[in-house]
This record gives C-alpha cells, structure tokens and sequence, in this order.
C-alpha cells in the first residue's frame, strides 16, 4: 500500500489525476472503475482541464460506476449518472455506450444486480478503481454491518443517510430509499485501488481501515488484503496516522 500525502483538497485532486492519466496513458483501452460524492469531483476537473489540453484521450476508456439510487432516471439530476454525466463524461472525448452505471430504474433487484454484475464480467474487470471513502468506512454502498457483501446488491439506505440526502429533494418522500452497489468482491477484483480521503471528518475511518483490524464494520479495512492500493489524503485526513506514528 503507498500512501501520498497531499496539503489540501486541490493537491489531493491534481495527484489523484496524474495516477489515473498514468494508467489511461499506459494502456489506452483500459477499463476505469468510478465514485461518485465530493471526494473525486476534482480529480474528474483536473482531468477534463488535460484532456482539453491535448494530453489525454479517452475515446477507447470504458467507465464503470460503483453505485445508483433506485428508482431515480438517468435524468434525474440527482442521479450517479447525471452526475457522473456533469462532472466528467460529458466533458470528454468517450463513446457514452461504454460508461455504465447500474440500472437504477430497474424495478427487480435481483435482475438490475446480476445484470451489472454480467457487464463487469463482460468489459473484462476493473483496471484501475477509484474510491471514496465515508466517515464510518463505507465504500460505495458498502455501510458498516455484519458480513461483506460480495457482489452487486441492493443495499437500504441508513436513516442519517436519507436525512443527509434530504436537502437535494423537494421533500423526504422523494428520497430514495435504496441503492444499488457494488460488492467488496467486485471492488476487490480491480487490478489497482486508487482511494482519496480529504478533511478531519474522513481522518478516523482513515486510520481504522488502513491500520486496523480488517472487518465489516469498517468495509474499507479490507483493502489492507489487496495487492496494490494507492492512497492520496491530505494532511487532515491522515492527522490521526501521522499522531501515531505511522506515517
């Protein structure tokens, strides 16, 4: 696991980018695994400002989403991939037929997951995938619980995590209720793991999952037992690494 200090948010984001442009220079029809949430949007603009520049080329890319919300339209803009349309696809030079986002309008759980699962197996894996991470060390969907989930599933969504999502609706029945994740095993999968943690909300997780004991109830603790995970954090993210010792 290697682990690059960043001072802040920006230099987080332009650090991430360049690992990412490394591994799209490197092998141009890779597949790129992608998050969602406040953590990756600069990486995504650093790398829209590189592509404009002539410095990258995304034509032969294909993109994968970790997760979606159930019952909203890819329309909907507070859908993944509306999101994921804003703040990078839409933005550079890739065939729209080979970014996927799982099936949120897909009614039949099972049928939405096993279908994702299939279009994982299809485009051949996950080359390189880049996470968030949450306060309590969730991973796509993956919240703290019992056991891992494996592959995609149909997760309910937390109380606080509805309530938190709430602001972005009209009102909490509009909130969905549900989502649709990738398992740990699909995140395990991936060739490479690129995580980005910014800010002394993330700092405990942080250290919980790179340093701690490996179980479900902090899901990011299980990519101490991958082979080759990049970590990119600012300095407020590793404060309590860095208290430790460790760093």
């Amino acid at each position: 696991m290697r682990i690059y200090k960043a001072k802040d948010y920006v230099d987080m984001s332009r650090k991430a980018a360049n690992i990412v442009s490394a591994q799209v220079i490197m092998k141009p029809n890779c597949v790129l695994g992608l998050a969602t949430g406040s953590s990756p949007v600069g990486t995504y603009k650093q790398l829209i400002e590189w592509y404009k520049k002539g410095d990258l080329d995304f034509s032969k890319i294909t993109t994968v989403n970790l997760d979606e919300y159930k019952g909203l339209s890819p329309d909907n803009d507070q859908s993944y991939r509306y999101f994921m349309d804003q703040n990078l696809l839409d933005h550079i030079n890739i065939e729209k037929s080979h970014t996927y986002v799982p099936d949120g309008m897909d009614a039949d759980s099972e049928h939405a997951c096993k279908e994702y699962d299939k279009i994982i197996s299809m485009v051949g894996g996950i080359d390189m995938q880049l996470l968030g991470i949450g306060g309590n060390g969730h991973i796509g969907f993956n919240e703290p619980g019992v056991a891992f989930e494996k592959e995609t599933h149909c997760v309910d969504l937390t109380e606080s995590t509805i309530k938190a999502n709430a602001r972005f609706f009209a009102s909490m029945d509009e909130v969905p209720k549900q989502a649709y994740t990738m398992g740990i095993k699909n995140i395990m999968a991936a060739k490479k793991i690129l995580l980005v943690a910014t800010g002394s909300a993330k700092a405990d997780a942080l250290y919980k999952s790179l340093y701690g004991p490996i179980t479900p109830n902090v899901p990011a603790s299980i990519l101490q037992l991958h082979s080759d995970v990049t970590v990119v954090a600012d300095e407020e993210a590793l404060s309590i690494i860095r208290e430790k010792g460790l760093l």
